[in-house]
């Protein structure tokens, strides 16, 4: 059987050791700071709609690894903006028994929201799973997390990457139904991924308040511009139909502690961490300026979020009209090339 490394003690990531102690499944969960400390010293408090827990873990310090071994899985639960550095760190770390790092050795699972990981990801691991994964799960407190989600703490897919299935996705896939998971295997991770980003990049918008038409205009203008970018780029987006697992009775528990507005990146801002929407909303952009497709609703977000991560503090919500505002007025660079042409 397989040891899981569960690299990240975010909201996911200590969720899923949480889980995995809970289910007898070998598991070991690395990070550093007041997280790992606080978790090594008092436990994790585990919060679900039906009672809160004390949980023990196997944390470790990266300061203070253990050996890795053949058997382990690596799972990826970083944000996505940490997903580089984390991989830097974790591709060239050695193996018991063998003469190459683990980046020849181990496959690892990318949980990230976003398109950008796996592929980083195989610039050094030759086994890349990609995971997309849907969960109600908040990581605001040290010490604490909470997942909502009921009967099931969420919904997992997943496949190699770039296609395919093979002994390691159904082991995961195994793994994570028994460990309390709605999860599947897919031969197209990238068809979820894709799916899902056009669910994230409308997250940017609880750093924003404003009237509720307004909030549902911008919402929509930005998943259309995600959608067309994402199709012209060559995408094909998977399908609620497509599932083969009978998602009908899963739900976010009623008075479960997870309040609508406070998804991945709100809660990255709330803590004064480093800022994902570069790799959502900016992912579009991206895909938008390769070819040739305009996202100004996705740029808008993008430079106004990243304004507020400069600050390096979310006291307060920003005018939702802002987004509006940013995107009627005038584009300097057009301008720029309108002067150079003509």
């Amino acid at each position: 059987m397989p040891r899981y490394v569960i690299i990240g003690a975010g909201a996911v990531g200590a969720s899923l050791a949480a889980q995995f102690a809970l289910s007898g499944i070998d598991y070991a969960l690395f990070g550093r700071g007041a997280q790992i400390s606080h978790i090594r010293q008092h436990g994790l408090t585990f919060q679900r709609p039906a009672e809160t827990k004390q949980i023990d873990l196997k944390v470790f310090d990266l300061t203070d690894l253990p050996e890795l071994t053949p058997d382990d899985i690596l799972l990826l639960t970083v944000k996505a903006q940490d997903a580089v550095s984390a991989l830097a760190f974790w591709s060239w770390q050695s193996v018991a028994n063998t003469t190459t790092p683990a980046a020849a050795n181990l496959p690892i699972v990318t949980f990230q929201n976003g398109l950008a990981t796996e592929a980083n990801a195989l610039r050094t691991f030759s086994r890349v799973y990609g995971a997309s994964i849907l969960t109600p799960a908040r990581f605001t407190e040290t010490g604490k997390v909470v997942v909502g989600g009921e009967p099931q703490l969420g919904i997992v897919t997943v496949g190699r990457y770039p296609t395919g299935q093979d002994d390691v996705s159904a082991q995961v896939t195994e793994d994570l139904n028994r460990a309390g998971y709605l999860a599947e295997a897919t031969d197209d991770i990238r068809r979820w991924k894709a799916a899902k980003l056009l669910h994230n990049v409308r997250n940017v918008l609880e750093l924003f308040d404003g009237p509720g038409d307004l909030n549902d205009r911008v919402s929509a203008a930005l998943v259309d511009e995600a959608r067309h970018v994402l199709e012209t780029a060559g995408y094909t987006l998977a399908s609620p139909s497509e599932r083969t697992v009978d998602i009908s009775n899963w739900r976010i528990a009623a008075n479960s502690g997870i309040q609508p507005g406070q998804q991945s990146t709100w809660q990255s801002f709330k803590r004064g961490a480093s800022s994902e929407v570069d790799f959502l909303n900016g992912e579009i952009v991206l895909l938008g300026r390769i070819h040739g497709v305009p996202t100004p609703y996705n740029e808008a977000v993008q430079t106004l979020a990243g304004k507020l991560a400069l600050q390096g503090g979310f006291s307060k919500p920003l005018p939702l009209d802002a987004i509006t505002s940013l995107v009627a007025a005038p584009d300097p660079a057009a301008h720029a090339n309108r002067a150079v042409t003509s």
